[in-house]
């Protein structure tokens, strides 16, 4: 597939998705009433040089630290970030083409928040993928708006959430689709959604990359929208 033909079906899918107004939240509208901490995970923080991200209840403590000292409820941020803490994982680490590139939005909150989604939609394929620093119980949606076909991805989930589902079920707009997994069920990370939006889902099921190389990142980026098309989440907007 050209870069051309998924730059042109990727803005159809942003076109469709700016125009429209109804769409629903995938977290519970609580945590929206107040403002969320941005976190920042690439370089730039020099907070994390201090912080052993192999350690899971260390990583798990700074972000709950953090979440506290800002006096938010919840964390938002990282679509095309380029980030070092996935040098936590050899699941990131290729000699050739390390991947550090977020093509999604992760949304940190407490374990077993439940998720909703944002559209009609159709289960397209599910997976447990397990691996340290991998998505865990993951959910990927196909919808239609218009004639526009997209997929957005859940990662990070409950195993609960994959269960008693199937490929191919209908999913009301605003329906609970899964709750948020702990850290020993969702690839070993603190508790959080990892969101994307994928217009091209390259035949793959259950998965997709959630990282890019830096040198495939205009590729990927251009596959996968920035996420706040849906989530609109007013901090994260340029």
């Amino acid at each position: 597939m050209t870069i051309n033909s998924i730059k042109k079906h990727s803005n159809l899918v942003k076109n469709v998705l700016a125009k429209t107004r109804d769409i629903s939240s995938i977290i519970p509208i609580n945590f929206l009433e107040t403002s969320p901490h941005i976190f920042d995970f690439s370089k730039r923080n020099k907070k994390l040089a201090s912080v052993d991200l192999n350690n899971a209840k260390k990583f798990i403590d700074y972000i709950n630290n953090t979440l506290k000292i800002s006096g938010c409820g919840f964390g938002v941020g990282g679509y095309g970030e380029n980030r070092i803490i996935y040098r936590r994982s050899n699941l990131f680490e290729n000699n050739v083409k390390p991947r550090s590139i977020h093509l999604g939005i992760d949304i940190w909150m407490p374990a077993k928040t439940p998720i909703y989604s944002p559209l009609t939609a159709t289960i397209h394929s599910f997976n447990d993928n397990n691996n340290f620093g991998d998505y865990g119980p993951t959910i990927i949606l196909q919808h239609s708006l218009h004639g526009v076909n997209f997929y957005t991805l859940y990662g990070h989930l409950s195993r609960l959430s994959l269960k008693n589902i199937k490929v191919g079920m209908k999913i009301k707009k605003g329906q609970q689709i899964a709750t948020l997994g702990n850290y020993n069920e969702n690839g070993q990370w603190p508790s959080h959604l990892h969101f994307q939006i994928i217009s091209n889902l390259l035949r793959k099921k259950g998965d997709f990359p959630g990282v890019a190389s830096v040198s495939e990142q205009k590729y990927f980026l251009t596959l996968c929208p920035n996420p706040n098309l849906i989530l609109r989440i007013n901090e994260l907007k340029n």
